[in-house]
């Protein structure tokens, strides 16, 4: 478990990590730059605990397997249908898709998001880019994306929302409620606006706003 130093209180609820497998750690050290409260989640009982999560990049197909073998993928999907709020990255925003194309044979997400995700979308490592994005709930300046052997959404259903575009209109980052989706790695950038706008949700959620 990460957090806030000893002795200080609480400014935000609990948020969770889900710590399986992927750049967990990264995620934890902005969250806890920004004054949350985190749990590094492998367990069901974790997954009572938090108010929101996030989920990393890394592997979607190892995540999947994992949180299915740990009792987690039960208990993060009831969350999520009960309005908890959620972030992915990456591999997360996979995760979180209703639907996924060019997923291993078995391979499920958590859902969340009525999107279409297709996974390594701009082809292997070596394939990885970076490009600056205007992201107009974050406001300005455009944020600077990382991605790696990252996913695109494919197909926005009627029920998410495109926040962040690539140049031809390739959609990067996508919204439904409190569930959150990025391809890209905001993580790696010393970029906190993701995980702030992320925690300004959860903290809503947490007081009926």
């Amino acid at each position: 478990m990460a957090g806030s130093a000893p002795g200080t209180p609480r400014s935000r609820p609990p948020v969770g990590v889900l710590a399986l497998q992927g750049d967990f750690r990264e995620h934890a050290a902005v969250l806890t730059s920004l004054g949350a409260d985190v749990v590094f989640v492998r367990r069901p009982e974790e997954v009572a605990q938090i108010s929101g999560l996030v989920i990393p990049g890394g592997e979607s197909s190892v995540i999947d397997k994992l949180a299915r073998s740990f009792g987690v993928a039960d208990a993060v999907v009831a969350r999520i249908r009960g309005g908890m709020p959620v972030y992915g990255t990456c591999a997360g925003l996979i995760l979180l898709a209703d639907r996924v194309q060019g997923g291993i044979r078995g391979q499920q997400s958590f859902g969340g998001l009525d999107v279409s995700v297709r996974r390594n979308a701009f082809g292997a490592q070596t394939e990885s880019f970076e490009a600056e994005l205007d992201v107009p709930v974050l406001g300005e300046p455009p944020m600077h994306a990382v991605f790696i052997r990252a996913p695109v959404v494919t197909e926005l259903g009627p029920k998410a929302t495109a926040l962040a575009s690539l140049g031809d209109g390739t959609v990067v980052a996508v919204q439904q409620g409190g569930v959150l989706g990025t391809s890209f790695h905001p993580e790696m950038t010393g970029d906190t606006r993701f995980h702030q706008y992320f925690l300004d949700t959860v903290t809503a959620r947490s007081s009926g706003g």
